[in-house]
């Protein structure tokens, strides 16, 4: 008992002594916070006792001693978002709904269907497939046991979803977020946190079949969305790879020589040139016979060109590549995308998996803002070997994809956007004309939700018909049903349109079919 009381003293003198710190020196945080863990433990300690002699007096005495809580040091934090994210007010997110809702159209007119992934994955999944920028992956603390990371794209956990279950064919779209510890350009689109919009076919086909439709769809996506002029360059890993070959590039270099190559879309050939002499160890004389290809554009004309060199001809490589560029530059103009894309061998892509044709959208033209600039708005190729790393077997499912860089589209639809854009999508308001009506507001407002219409009111029991109609101008909602006693009583309600102002009587007994038919002929979407 003695120790207790001993314990109980101490607990009151140093309760006493946080209470004097925290009124005579409330900056002193670091000494306040010491003498608050002294407390906390002494707290502890009477607990302790207390548990093991089922007596409560003490208890009772610790209960009463000035609160402990150690003084906040986040008092005077500066609100910010973490660096290269950002937060997304409702015409933003309006935005990027009509955006995304429209991807996922375009993927599923091509008869894709979706799945979802974790959004991390173990970190051995993702290292080794990013070239270079494997460095730019986020990787989480020990989880148990798990070495884990955030995914850098939707590419390996696709390709570790379809060798995992042994899927052999599916075309599936993806839409969720990625995360890579780049160096963000808010302006231009670039995050740390950002969408992706994956569309894929896995599956053994024929030739250039796949791959043609993955750029079609990149076509009508950006087509559709209106954002200016663009090009889809498209090239081929295995062309690539017999042009190193011809220009005398080590086999062991041909990934790293291809890291610089992918760099020429935002830097002049002179620094990539200096980059791969004295960075990446190649001769002066491969890196100029190297220049002298990646500066070549065009389309079955260059096919025709290259297969006529004579530096490729005997490369087996090279000329399956071109072959297959042969086939796919036929088929978009088929699908009558050919004025919108262009074989250009300055195109490389770094990542590490792509094993045949790759391709990548950017934005140019005269109808393009400089202020938005964002460049590349949609990227991918064929990766035949990945999904073999994912199998117990190791049997390989070729795979061919693209994503849509949305992030990037959001960016210059922002910029473009004038005016104030809707951000609900409510057609009814029920208001109501005088006081002591918010029991029939509800019981309106029920029929219609019933109904499967899109209604609201006021939060008050009795608003201002004036701040009601206000309401409704500012969020642009159509139509107002506004109550009154004199039209209650003859089982009717007014029906008022709120950009005309015009006013008509509808019977309760069949509102929500009158109303059907006006917002069906308003918009034949939105009563559906």
């Amino acid at each position: 008992m003695a120790e207790r009381n001993t314990v109980a003293a101490a607990i009151a003198s140093q309760g006493d002594l946080v209470r004097k710190l925290k009124s005579s020196t409330p900056q002193d945080k670091p000494k306040i916070n010491a003498e608050v863990q002294k407390l906390l433990a002494l707290k502890e300690q009477l607990k302790q006792m207390e548990l093991s002699s089922g007596n409560e007096c003490e208890a009772t005495l610790a209960r009463e001693v000035v609160s402990a809580e150690p003084v906040s040091a986040n008092r005077n934090l500066a609100l910010k978002t973490a660096k290269g994210t950002r937060d997304y007010g409702p015409e933003a997110m309006t935005l990027r709904q009509r955006v995304l809702d429209h991807v996922v159209t375009v993927f599923r007119r091509h008869g894709a269907e979706t799945i979802d992934t974790p959004v991390f994955e173990l970190k051995e999944v993702l290292t080794g497939k990013y070239g270079d920028d494997s460095k730019l992956i986020y990787d989480l603390k020990d989880q148990g046991g798990e070495l884990l990371a955030l995914r850098y794209d939707l590419t390996v956990p696709f390709a570790r979803y379809v060798g995992m279950g042994n899927v052999f064919n599916i075309k599936r779209y993806h839409i969720a977020k990625v995360y890579r510890r780049d160096n963000p350009q808010i302006t231009r689109g670039r995050y740390r946190e950002f969408y992706q919009c994956d569309f894929d076919i896995a599956g053994t086909y024929d030739p250039m079949l796949p791959d043609a439709e993955c750029v079609k769809v990149v076509a009508e996506i950006l087509s559709e969305l209106n954002i200016g002029e663009f090009t889809v360059k498209l090239n081929h890993r295995k062309l690539l790879d017999g042009m190193f070959e011809a220009c005398g590039v080590p086999v062991e270099k041909f990934r790293t020589a291809c890291s610089s190559v992918d760099k020429l879309d935002k830097t002049p050939w002179d620094e990539v040139r200096q980059e791969m002499i004295h960075e990446k160890g190649l001769s002066e004389a491969t890196v100029d016979r190297i220049g002298e290809y990646v500066t070549l554009s065009g389309g079955i004309e260059l096919v025709d060109r290259l297969s006529e060199d004579q530096h490729l001809k005997g490369i087996a490589s090279a000329m399956e590549g071109l072959a297959d560029m042969r086939l796919l530059l036929q088929y978009c103009e088929i699908f009558e995308i050919g004025h919108l894309i262009a074989f250009d061998l300055s195109l490389a892509r770094g990542l590490d998996y792509y094993t045949g044709v790759i391709y990548e959208a950017v934005l140019g033209g005269s109808n393009t803002d400089d202020d938005v600039a964002v460049g590349s708005v949609a990227g991918g190729g064929r990766y035949d070997n990945l999904v073999g790393m994912f199998n117990p077997k190791r049997k390989q499912v070729p795979c061919v994809g693209v994503s849509i860089g949305v992030e990037r589209i959001f960016s210059i639809l922002e910029a473009k956007s004038t005016g104030r854009s809707r951000t609900n999508e409510t057609d009814i308001y029920v208001a109501s004309a005088h006081k002591g009506l918010h029991l029939k507001r509800l019981e309106i407002l029920n029929k219609l939700w019933s109904a499967g219409l899109k209604a609201e009111h006021s939060y008050k029991l009795n608003p201002k018909l004036l701040a009601q109609l206000q309401h409704c101008e500012e969020y642009q909602i159509p139509y107002a049903i506004i109550l009154g006693d004199g039209e209650l009583s003859r089982g009717v309600v007014k029906l008022r349109e709120i950009a005309t102002r015009k006013e008509e009587e509808l019977p309760l007994e069949s509102l929500t079919e009158q109303i059907r038919a006006k917002l069906q002929i308003r918009n034949p979407s939105s009563a559906q």
